[in-house]
């Protein structure tokens, strides 16, 4: 192989191991300039893969400035040819400097040399515990973000010309180089690498065994914080689910509502009974679910504040850094930061939001209530063939607008989400965040119409309790066998029959053709879907479970087997994500939060919608605008309980508010001498 500036030693494909056979940090490798940094051993963490055209002076150069120092404009990281200048691939890691300084520049916190969770200063590294080791002082998943990090953060210096391209492809002063060579065709994909080491240690910690706990510190190191917080949600929330299907499992066996609801939901025609004790276990569902949901939200807050302390990274500072690679404008200087770099005004960003993004959601919007209407539509045509037939063909045709129906969403959602993509790129966020934030929100307008739309009309539109109760049957099944297939079963059968019989690899093999073959896995497709089923089940019992008690039975059984078949495409099926650190599930959190306090509205209606309790005030002499006032007293009552409980449950243990306030506290002390040195 050979050097970064295109000729050298060669190297043997062992030096690229990492961990079980180290490089050399000689050949092959770009050199370090500092002292501290050099190294017998080099860790690949990120791979590149090049463009099969790109010629091998274009690729030299890309060496170059990928190891020059910060200074001159470079990344400072460590990058390896590959087999040699004319192969498709680079790998790269990345030396103890530049992985410090970016540690600080994140905000994240370490563990000082008296124990405690502090911010970390690179000015004061050498007090903070395994500073020395990298291996041991930042996870697997935070050292493969610096690598993407500092990439990202590439702008050019002075117009250029890139050696190999044609004069169209001129980077000019502060463009963003690794966005400009993806766009060239020069950069294809970059992917972390996997440790198979760790990852099947992992495997067998998390899907293989018969555990039930699952190992999250493990997650957090090996797939970063984002993951690990879905997947710390996804089972604090699946064990949360025991209470409600408990006492779901009682309403319905215990109360004699069991063949009632089971002929409501095939005939989908009310079956008159004695349902008393119905809707007194029903009442007690609909108020039990709104407590539940809150206190749940609430422990769940005081989770991840415990998390993100012991993860390090309650203290991020994304808005101080590089702007995102998309992010685009005139070239200015930061009020802030005093860096050159593109400046866009506010009042643009809010104009393409007000005039393309709402207007573009509208429509959309407007598509799901055509599906509502072809629906309705659909239901009355097999509801008068049922009443003509009444036969066991019809009887099952009373199924299909419901599930058609679901398809349409489902097919619907899809194309949205591409869509709220391209209108978020195009209102051009600065920060990462601001970017995901914008991105969720609109996902989620579209998801709570999409998939409550029909529920609400039905429910307090037409009123029709048992035909909310089969819808709500309906998705409840449909919904969670469709997305076991699409997110679990045809992934692993085009894996297993069409992917893997062309990376197959043998000890023997080169290592780089073992890292082109996590290359050719397809690409994660992010936590977007899992969070989405997520709140769509949260809606469903938190919103209508009380029509239909066995709500969270059935979603416990999915989830249990959900964090499994999770763990296992994120393992396998997919290339490994890079993971930002992250604080929490922010906008997620709050709409959980949201729904959470909808449910009251919800299930304070639904109640009304009884015959029972109908029938119970007609006989008390109650007029209907009496009836009004006293639900509206109800639901602001318990909205007034929740918000109580939401204030006596604190959003942070004592212990960890206290070690943030001293986080703080050291954080200005540490400013302070450092002015007084100045």
């Amino acid at each position: 192989m050979s050097k970064a500036g295109g000729d050298g030693d060669g190297e043997t494909a062992e030096q690229l191991k990492g961990r079980t056979a180290p490089a050399a940090a000689g050949p092959g490798w770009t050199k370090v300039s500092c002292p501290c940094c050099k190294s017998e051993r080099v860790e690949p963490l990120v791979l590149v893969k090049l463009g099969k055209k790109v010629r091998p002076e274009t690729k030299r150069w890309l060496l170059r400035v990928i190891g020059a120092p910060q200074e001159e404009g470079g990344a400072a990281l460590l990058a390896h040819p590959g087999e040699d200048a004319t192969g498709d691939i680079i790998v790269l890691s990345a030396p103890r400097c530049t992985l410090l300084k970016a540690t600080e520049e994140l905000g994240l916190c370490k563990t000082y040399r008296n124990g405690e969770m502090e911010a970390f200063s690179y000015n004061d590294r050498d007090n903070f515990k395994d500073s020395d080791n990298m291996e041991a002082f930042l996870t697997l998943a935070e050292r493969q973000y610096v690598v993407k990090y500092e990439l990202d953060a590439l702008r050019a210096q002075k117009d250029l010309r890139v050696p190999g391209l044609p004069d169209g492809y001129t980077l000019h002063h502060r463009d963003n180089i690794w966005r400009k060579l993806g766009s060239a065709g020069v950069i294809v994909d970059m992917l972390p690498l996997h440790n198979p080491d760790k990852l099947k240690e992992l495997g067998k910690a998390w899907y293989s065994g018969n555990q039930l706990a699952q190992p999250l510190d493990s997650v957090n190191g090996y797939f970063g914080n984002s993951v690990a917080f879905y997947f710390s949600f996804l089972d604090f929330y699946t064990w949360s689910l025991l209470p409600p299907a408990v006492l779901g499992l009682c309403i319905t066996y215990f109360l004699g509502d069991a063949q009632k609801e089971a002929e409501e939901s095939v005939s989908g025609s009310e079956v008159t009974s004695d349902d008393s004790g119905s809707v007194g276990g029903h009442m007690i569902q609909a108020i039990f679910n709104m407590l539940w949901s809150t206190v749940v939200m609430e422990l769940w807050k005081r989770r991840s504040s415990s998390l993100s302390y012991r993860w390090g990274t309650m203290s991020l500072a994304e808005r101080f850094a590089e702007p995102r690679p998309g992010f685009h404008g005139d070239l200015g200087v930061n009020p802030v930061t005093g860096r050159v770099e593109p400046l866009f005004p506010g009042w643009q960003r809010d104009l393409r939001m007000a005039l393309v993004s709402v207007p573009v959601v509208g429509l959309f919007l407007g598509l799901v209530v055509l599906g509502m209407l072809c629906f309705y539509w659909g239901e009355a045509q097999v509801q008068q063939l049922h009443r003509d037939w009444d036969s066991l063909l019809s009887q099952a045709l009373l199924y299909v607008p419901s599930v058609l129906h679901i398809v349409y969403t489902n097919m619907l959602g899809t194309v949205y989400k591409t869509a709220a993509l391209s209108l978020t790129e195009y209102e051009n966020h600065r920060e990462e965040s601001a970017f995901e934030n914008h991105l969720t929100t609109k996902v989620l307008v579209f998801t709570f119409f999409n998939c409550f739309a029909v529920l609400f009309h039905i429910a307090f539109f037409k009123q029709d309790v048992p035909l909310l109760r089969k819808r709500l049957a309906s998705l409840l099944v449909v919904t969670q066998l469709l997305n076991q297939v699409t997110e679990v079963v045809i992934p692993y059968l085009v894996d297993r029959f069409i992917s893997a019989p062309h990376r197959t690899e043998s000890k023997d093999d080169p290592q780089e053709d073992k890292f082109r073959n996590q290359s050719n896995l397809p690409v994660f497709p992010g936590l977007f879907a899992e969070y989405i089923e997520l709140l769509v089940q949260f809606g469903y019992l938190s919103l209508f479970s009380c029509v239909f008690p066995l709500t969270a039975v059935l979603l416990l059984l999915n989830n249990i087997t959900e964090i499994r078949t999770d763990a296992y495409k994120l393992c396998k099926l997919f290339q490994k994500p890079f993971s930002p650190p992250a604080a929490n599930m922010h906008v997620w959190q709050i709409a959980f939060e949201v729904l959470s306090f909808v449910s009251v509205v919800s299930n304070c209606w639904l109640l009304l919608l009884s015959p029972w309790l109908q029938k119970l005030c007609r006989e008390g002499g109650w007029s209907s605008t009496n009836v009004l006032l006293v639900a509206v007293l109800v639901e602001h009552l318990l909205i007034l309980v929740k918000v109580v409980i939401s204030v006596l449950i604190p959003d942070e243990p004592e212990w960890v508010r206290k070690k943030m306030e001293h986080i703080e506290f050291t954080s200005m002390q540490a400013l302070r001498e450092q002015k007084l040195h100045c």
